[in-house]
């Protein structure tokens, strides 16, 4: 998830990768404050909260067994730092697993940014009867978010007889 204009990961997901209850992971970074600086990690505000409820659907709080406070997130050094606070083996073998999903992310978004580069290159190369082949690969390439989504579900319409058809 992106979130204060970094990548990051949630305490409890953390927390189930570490073999740990949520409430451990969180007191021992609590234990060790100084380790964590805001860059490292922060605590989500209520309306990041309240987006994020209605994003994933997670639960609606204390009165129905939800937590009782906005989750930490933990950016890629506040990961690194964790496997310093967590001591145990699986620790260190998930921390190593996570800082290697970290690069992997980063290369992909460098490749992503030169394949982008190549294109426009391209595009200014060749003349306008394949402006629809290069619109079609950035449409591809755009975050799914952004693309234009068809309607799920039956589409009905009437035939000129006034008769209804699936």
């Amino acid at each position: 998830m992106r979130a204060r204009g970094h990548e990051v990961l949630f305490d409890a997901d953390l927390a189930v990768l570490y073999g740990v209850d949520t409430r451990v992971l969180v007191q021992a970074v609590k234990r060790n404050a100084s380790r964590f600086p805001p860059d490292f990690m922060f605590r989500l505000d209520a309306e990041e909260t309240t987006r994020l409820r209605s994003q994933i659907v997670i639960s609606n709080g204390r009165a129905r067994g939800g937590r009782r406070h906005s989750p930490y997130v933990f950016t890629e050094q506040g990961v690194a730092m964790l496997s310093s606070v967590l001591r145990s083996r699986r620790a260190i073998q998930v921390n190593i697993q996570i800082m290697r999903a970290f690069v992997r992310l980063r290369e992909l978004i460098v490749t992503h940014a030169a394949l982008m580069r190549k294109i426009d290159a391209m595009e200014k190369k060749y003349d306008s009867r394949f402006t629809a082949v290069f619109a079609a690969i950035r449409e591809l390439m755009s975050p799914v978010e952004n693309r234009r989504r068809s309607p799920i579900g039956f589409r009905t319409s009437l035939r000129r007889d006034g008769a209804e058809t699936r």
